[in-house]
């Protein structure tokens, strides 16, 4: 399984995201870029750029016609993904964490964090049919959290609620159009890195400092499933269709690295069987932390994005398809 290394970054990955046929992957990084690549072979298609700060979060519509980013420079943008033309930008007090397309497209969540008196904020915008005229300049409704900082955020089923993980350790239920929690579960002892949706939603995995990953159901946020591992995880994925694995990838703090070998520092993604709770492999080759793991919708390939600035892209082996756990 030799992986295809993505070359374009000058700094730490901080999100990678596919498409929703999977022939694209969007890498956002703290050297202020926007690279689109095709995930079969690594080509690069082409840079989105226009943020001044490092580019903390991506995602892209359902039709791969839109994609927004969210920036340390205190915008989010929404680009055109076939010409890299920027056709809105909304300013803030604050850095842009979190960014996500609602379910049926037409509205986009925004995260922002808590700094220099401003508080958090969690805002949604329209963007209907990505037409500039009907982009809104002004954001359809502005909610200032209570309690922990929200740390990720993601649209539920249907749109009828957004699911928000918070520093605590906590997951919560918010009402889109009050702003209010409808519910919350405290999962994890410490920060919530990554919150990543199934394909229908009605589960999702996180990634916590904790050094733990957990499924939970989205309507009850029950803890289904836990995987714990020796090493802080920044991110959790779901294999869909062909496999019942999930994903976690962590390291040791960047800032710690120097110190380290790659062995030491635990660089790996590393499989778990989603049902039985057992690892069942490691992929090793990141030289720093990996800060984000997407897997391809079909579920025959994955890609790591790492501190070391590499995308390390794996299409998986026949013998993976036909692997049986055994136990």
């Amino acid at each position: 399984m030799r992986p295809i290394l993505l070359q374009g970054h000058e700094r730490s990955l901080t999100q990678i995201k596919y498409n929703r046929e999977g022939d694209l992957l969007f890498s956002a990084s703290k050297d202020h870029v926007i690279n689109a690549w095709f995930s079969h072979n690594g080509e690069r298609l082409g840079t989105y750029e226009g943020h001044v700060g490092a580019v903390w979060t991506v995602d892209v519509n359902s039709t791969t016609t839109l994609l927004v980013s969210g920036s340390a420079d205190n915008t989010a943008k929404l680009w055109d993904v076939s010409n890299g033309k920027c056709l809105k930008s909304w300013e803030f007090n604050t850095a842009v964490r979190r960014v996500q397309f609602s379910e049926d497209d037409k509205k986009v969540l925004l995260v922002t964090e808590p700094r220099m008196g401003y508080p958090a904020t969690l805002q949604i915008f329209n963007v209907e049919n990505g037409v500039t005229e009907n982009v809104s300049s002004e954001p359809l409704n502005v909610f200032h959290p209570d309690g922990p900082k929200i740390t990720v955020a993601a649209w539920g089923p249907l749109d009828r609620y957004i699911v928000v993980g918070r520093e605590n350790g906590s997951v919560a239920l918010m009402d889109p159009q009050t702003g209010d929690y409808i519910s919350t579960n405290k999962v994890h002892e410490l920060t919530l890195t990554d919150l990543q949706m199934s394909t229908d939603r009605t589960y999702f995995i996180t990634a916590s400092k904790d050094k733990s990953s957990k499924i939970i159901e989205t309507e009850s946020l029950e803890v289904l499933k836990t995987y714990t591992t020796d090493t802080p995880l920044n991110s959790a994925a779901i294999m869909p269709k062909v496999q019942e694995f999930v994903v976690v990838g962590g390291g040791q703090e960047a800032m710690d690295v120097t110190r380290t070998s790659s062995r030491q520092g635990k660089f790996e993604c590393r499989f778990w069987h989603k049902i039985l709770e057992e690892e069942v492999g490691r992929v090793r080759g990141h030289f720093g932390p990996i800060n984000t793991i997407a897997i391809h919708p079909d579920g025959r390939s994955f890609a790591s994005g790492g501190e070391d600035g590499y995308v390390r892209v794996h299409h998986f082996d026949d013998d993976f398809f036909t692997f049986k756990f055994q136990i």
